[in-house]
């Protein structure tokens, strides 16, 4: 009989990823002293230690490193062959993985999600959130089975796309920053003096995309949108905006729009799956999310 079961490699997988034995109990929903029981059991059969233990904190000895390097495979075989004999047997998938734009948040989605459980067909939803070239990049590499992504997708991705929207972009600082005292439009050379505030990138593997900044530009690189806004709002640096998210604070005075000699030209929000292989929850979501998202769903 093999000793090392799916079960063992998921155990082993979350306890990597998560860094404890009780952030993975937590993560697989079963207490801790289950998760430790069972990988005692499994180095006991296997006569090999899989992890260092230092205090509550563990890591991959190099045999727990090669086990999971080939054990991650079976273990995302194992769901697409699970997944795959469930919609032979319903047509519902046995999940679905939708990733949105981190301008999006996930809760202006809460009446579609709400929907979906409605038809309580079994299909698990996972949801997640990259930003800009990141979220395509998640269904180029089978992240993600549906995207909602921000600009135009690489090219040679197997993929189909509809627009569902444009956003329009103004340059925006805090009434008090430098760049609002200018009485004409700002230029390249004047935002070469003052620090840019930008949103990371969140692809891994595809080329960055940055959108406004210059070449040698100072920069603050920030994780969201929100906390985009929120450092100009207080002053720390300038940039372009989406106006739909900022109309309370362009209307309380803690921004104002100023005109630019180069303004950005609006955002398109594109709709995009892989058509090969789509299951009835894929094409439900597809069929749902066909509509004018952007900007109607971004919080004001």
């Amino acid at each position: 009989m093999l000793k090392i079961t799916l079960e063992a490699i998921e155990v082993v997988d979350a306890i990597a990823r998560h860094g404890s034995f009780a952030a993975a109990a937590e993560r697989l929903h079963k207490v801790p002293s289950t998760i430790s029981y069972a990988v005692s059991k499994l180095e006991e059969h296997l006569g090999l230690a899989l992890f260092v233990r230092n205090g509550p904190r563990v890591s991959l000895t190099p045999a727990g490193q090669e086990m999971l390097k080939e054990g991650r495979w079976l273990l995302s075989a194992a769901a697409d062959l699970e997944s795959r004999l469930r919609q032979i047997a319903t047509g519902f998938e046995t999940e679905v993985r939708l990733v949105h734009d981190s301008l999006i948040p996930t809760s202006a989605l809460a009446d579609d999600i709400c929907a979906f459980e409605d038809l309580q067909c079994g299909t698990r939803l996972r949801i997640a959130c990259e930003t800009l070239t990141g979220t395509w990049e998640a269904l180029r590499d089978g992240r993600a089975d549906v995207i909602v992504a921000a600009g135009d997708g690489p090219a040679g991705g197997g993929y189909k796309a509809v627009s569902v929207g444009s956003l329009a972009f103004g340059f925006c600082v805090a009434p008090t920053h430098p760049l609002a005292l200018l009485k004409r439009p700002v230029t390249r050379d004047d935002l070469l003096l003052h620090t840019a505030i930008v949103v990371g990138d969140s692809a891994r593997s595809l080329s960055e995309r940055t959108v406004g900044l210059l070449m040698g530009q100072k920069r603050i690189t920030v994780p969201s949108m929100a906390a985009k806004i929120a450092y100009q709002v207080a002053g720390i640096g300038h940039g372009f905006l989406p106006l739909a998210c900022v109309q309370a604070e362009l209307a309380r005075g803690t921004l104002v729009q100023l005109p630019c000699d180069e303004p950005r030209p609006d955002e398109t929000f594109w709709l995009a799956w892989k058509p090969g292989r789509m299951g009835e929850a894929l094409k439900w979501w597809v069929t749902r999310l066909e509509r004018p998202l952007v900007p109607n769903i971004l919080p004001k």
